[in-house]
């Protein structure tokens, strides 16, 4: 099903396409439309601007912006746009993503930018996120929220069920 688009998923390259399909996938999974695009802040800074000062007026409600080495994308975007912005940071270079993690974390006063772990953990966390955010004006995907959190724990439980078969032994708590 084909639902307009509610989050903005930048990617300041095609290589962070992988990590960043984590997003997409927890969207999807929530019904939640989104969009992906390529914009740079560095190589395609008007493109990148045009992109985040419409944003909001084509209904977009959080923007989601994977970036590895200098990671200036998420901060670009957030100084460009009133609407949330998430930064997934991508282990790009040699320092396994850690200098975009910092660059990410470290936005001066007034220009926030949420920041989750580095890679596909971060990335499927800030669809949940976004989705979050979200759900605060919108009851309907408030619980498709606490359905999926209700999976996730149905998950736990039946991985401790196969352990417990696997051991013989009972599950603590049943």
């Amino acid at each position: 099903m084909n639902r307009p688009a509610r989050v903005g998923i930048v990617l300041g390259s095609d290589s962070d396409l992988e990590v960043m399909l984590e997003a997409v996938k927890v969207l999807d999974a929530l019904e939640v439309g989104s969009e992906v695009v390529v914009a740079s802040a560095h190589r395609t800074p008007a493109r990148t601007q045009e992109y985040a000062t419409s944003a909001q007026a084509r209904g977009l409600g959080v923007l989601i912006a994977g970036a590895g080495g200098a990671a200036a994308l998420p901060g670009f975007l957030a100084s460009l746009t009133p609407l949330p912005v998430i930064g997934v940071p991508i282990a790009a270079t040699p320092l396994g993503g850690l200098d975009a993690l910092l660059s990410m974390a470290q936005m001066p006063q007034g220009v926030p930018v949420a920041t989750v772990a580095i890679g596909k953990w971060g990335a499927a966390n800030a669809g949940i996120l976004a989705a979050q955010i979200l759900a605060q004006g919108d009851p309907a995907l408030g619980k498709r929220l606490d359905a999926y959190r209700r999976r996730l724990a149905d998950e736990v439980e039946e991985r401790a069920r196969r352990v417990a078969d696997q051991i013989k032994r009972p599950t603590p708590g049943t």
